[in-house]
């Protein structure tokens, strides 16, 4: 396959990934976080614990901005800054308990929803998914 294709491809499939996951997680958020905090609680989740310079990069945030949004999120008991033992300066961010409970509830919700989307797929094309996000995670999202 030309590699410009693939490109193409690429860029079109991580557009439909953002598209789909927008999709799916608008409605399963709290009212009471905005979508940049959202984001953040789930980059957490996914990859805790995480540093501020981890977030902001991810983000495409500055770090006074997600470190405002941090605060934010710690006086709402969803996060927690924790103090490497051997070396005080640093600092790496994880859920609280209770921000863990909301990302949990708020991925059964999100999970409910993948099985619906792929309610209609056999055993062998799951198989196959499974295999090429297997590809994927390993050879471009690594």
């Amino acid at each position: 396959m030309v590699k410009n294709v693939l490109f193409q491809k690429f860029v079109a499939f991580t557009a439909a990934v953002h598209q789909i996951t927008n999709d799916m997680t608008k409605d399963v958020r709290s009212e009471a976080l905005t979508p940049v905090q959202y984001k953040i609680l789930e980059y957490i989740a996914v990859s805790q614990p995480v540093t501020l310079s981890e977030i902001s990069d991810c983000m495409h945030m500055s770090m006074p901005n997600t470190s405002r949004e941090l605060r934010k999120l710690s006086e709402k008991h969803l996060c927690e800054k924790i103090v490497d033992a051997e070396d005080r300066r640093k600092q790496s961010i994880r859920l609280s308990q209770e921000g863990e409970a909301m990302m949990n509830e708020v991925f059964q919700r999100v999970e409910s929803q993948f099985v619906q989307r792929i309610g209609t797929v056999t055993d062998e094309e799951l198989k196959e998914i499974e295999r090429a996000l297997d590809v994927l995670m390993n050879r471009v999202f690594y």
